[in-house]
């Protein structure tokens, strides 16, 4: 993971999937993201939210073609987060979940570009008005787990609380976590910058069907 001389600084991708561009899920990852500014980081907020974005049609053309054929905007963004260095998912909770534009991005981001994720520092950060924290970043992580991803610390379960945009801010706890997430990523990216320790092989898949 050793830079060459010249390269430029390491780069965070913050997706935010709230269709209000700079609602309570962005507030989060602002704080987020200036904590790992300050670390030296350089990090950029993109706004899935406000693509209409459609689901994955199971074609399997992404994994000859390197990209999706569907021509929604969706392969600018895959591209600038596949190339990160880390990634940020940030969602708002619909129905005690992510949102649903959030969700396709994941799908169809996740089943092409796994294997450039490997071993990179991730987090989740969900705004809720009251309940669904649990499994809303429980879903994002699924996408994490299966690609091998570095999934950040924090010291509580990443959420920040407000209904109207702004009200976030007033979650000083939430607005803590989001900081710890910077901190902490910031941490996760400079030890693997310094490793010197390559990452280990992957074993071939087997796949395994009950109907035969």
């Amino acid at each position: 993971m050793k830079r060459q001389k010249g390269q430029n600084t390491m780069k965070v991708i913050a997706l935010n999937g709230s269709p209000r561009k700079e609602g309570n899920t962005y507030r989060a990852l602002k704080e987020a993201c200036g904590v790992l500014n300050a670390e030296g980081v350089e990090t950029e907020i993109i706004n899935v939210g406000s693509l209409t974005l459609t689901g994955c049609r199971a074609c399997g053309a992404c994994a000859k073609l390197g990209k999706c054929v569907i021509n929604d905007g969706f392969n600018e963004i895959a591209e600038k987060t596949a190339a990160a260095d880390g990634i940020i998912v940030g969602s708002p909770v619909y129905y005690a979940d992510i949102n649903g534009t959030m969700k396709c991005f994941l799908d169809r981001f996740f089943y092409g570009n796994s294997a450039k994720m490997r071993f990179k520092p991730c987090a989740a950060i969900v705004a809720l008005r009251r309940s669904g924290v649990t499994h809303s970043y429980q879903t994002i992580y699924n996408y994490f787990t299966i690609a091998e991803m570095l999934i950040t610390p924090t010291t509580y379960w990443p959420g920040a609380h407000g209904r109207l945009p702004g009200e976030a801010e007033q979650d000083l706890e939430g607005m803590r976590i989001a900081r710890g997430i910077g901190h902490n990523m910031a941490y996760l990216l400079k030890l693997r910058e310094q490793s010197t320790l390559p990452l280990p092989e992957p074993e071939e898949k087997v796949m395994f069907n009950y109907i035969r």
